[in-house]
């Protein structure tokens, strides 16, 4: 990355951290198949062991951990391969997450994008709105019982935090994708989690599925204790574990930078997207009235800065936002809107240069 670049799309990937390439190297030097049984397998299981017990106790997590190459492996495997009947999940979710639960069950969310979590029937709620069948509607004691939640932690374009409190609170089996949150917020009570390393400073191809229970999904055979086949990535492990470890609580800093990106966002006649609702320091999106995204990203580009329109495995293609869509945006709104994301290198320096370039694109746009 050139020098003189500002790079503000760290929720599509995140440089990896230098303790995470020194460990990644010196995982190189030494790497061994370890699935093989001579001792040179033998010691590279033993660093897999050991990463495995680092990642989870970095993450606070005391289930299991099943290495994937990344978070769209994982919410594939939780998804297509959980033994539950059915799989309701929400209309905002990642594309990972869509893609493989086309048929299932959408819950309603706000105008902010917050996932609005099922109550019983006996508090004012209508069973309706979460897609229960006339069965369930007559006996609630069927509600969920054979479903899983399947909810993002964080929202990869408005940064919006779900309510996944509400969720296990209501007794339901849980599945967080949580590839924006981890290694930035502590995770969610869930059964299953899925993470991804590049969105905290590890390299690409790798990521985890957590779960409580190896029992909520069909096993496959292969490694990973038969739920994954492939020998395992020991190089990027090491570098997962390592980032993990490094990486410090930022979030303080992140919060007061991107208070300073709202209020100069909002000074220069722009539009805070889910402004009021709880959101992740890191990421947030913001409407330019007037002004394509398309045009915006080009202009942002010639000036050095590096942002996006949404997911990055959408946004090549520009099409309009599931996510905006969702929570109210008519085309044209959410066709105005771009997204800002900070890593723990971010400075207030970095938001001031965005918001001089933000504010001379909004009064052209504006003549």
């Amino acid at each position: 990355m050139a020098a003189d670049r500002l790079y503000l799309d760290h929720a599509a990937t995140t440089p990896m951290l230098p303790q995470a390439q020194a460990a990644m190297v010196a995982a190189m030097a030494g790497w061994a198949n370890p699935s093989s049984p001579h001792s040179d397998g033998r010691a590279a299981r033993a660093m897999l062991e050991d990463a495995r017990r680092r990642i989870a106790a970095a993450l606070g997590w005391d289930g299991h951990v099943l290495f994937t190459s990344g978070a769209s492996e994982a919410i594939a495997i939780a998804l297509t391969r959980a033994k539950a009947a059915r799989i309701i999940t929400s209309p905002v979710e990642h594309d990972a997450v869509l893609r493989v639960t086309r048929d299932a069950e959408r819950l309603a969310v706000d105008g902010d994008g917050i996932v609005l979590p099922p109550r019983h029937p006996s508090e004012g709620w209508d069973p309706a709105s979460c897609g229960m069948s006339d069965e369930e509607k007559r006996d609630p004691s069927l509600r969920w019982d054979d479903a899983i939640f399947a909810i993002q932690h964080v929202n990869n374009e408005t940064g919006v935090i779900q309510p996944l409190a509400d969720f296990r609170r209501a007794g339901l089996l849980l599945f967080a994708d949580c590839a924006q949150s981890a290694g930035k917020l502590a995770l969610p009570d869930a059964d299953m989690i899925a993470i991804s390393a590049h969105k905290f400073g590890g390299p690409p191809g790798i990521g985890a599925l957590l779960i409580r229970d190896l029992a909520l999904v069909e096993p496959s055979g292969g490694q990973e204790q038969g739920y994954r086949a492939g020998t395992e990535n020991l190089p990027a492990i090491m570098a997962m574990a390592a980032a993990l470890e490094a990486r410090g609580d930022w979030m303080p800093v992140a919060a007061a930078l991107r208070a300073r990106l709202d209020a100069g966002i909002e000074a220069a006649g722009g539009q805070i997207v889910a402004r009021d609702a709880p959101r992740l320091p890191a990421i947030a999106s913001y409407r330019m009235p007037g002004l394509s995204a398309r045009a915006q990203l080009i202009q942002f580009d010639l000036a050095g800065i590096s942002v996006s329109a949404g997911s990055a495995c959408s946004s090549g293609s520009l099409k309009t936002s599931h996510v905006l869509g969702a929570m109210g945006w008519d085309a044209a709104a959410a066709g105005e809107v771009v997204r800002v994301s900070f890593g723990p290198q971010t400075s207030a320096g970095d938001v001031d240069r965005f918001l001089a370039t933000w504010a001379a694109m909004a009064e052209r746009a504006g003549r």
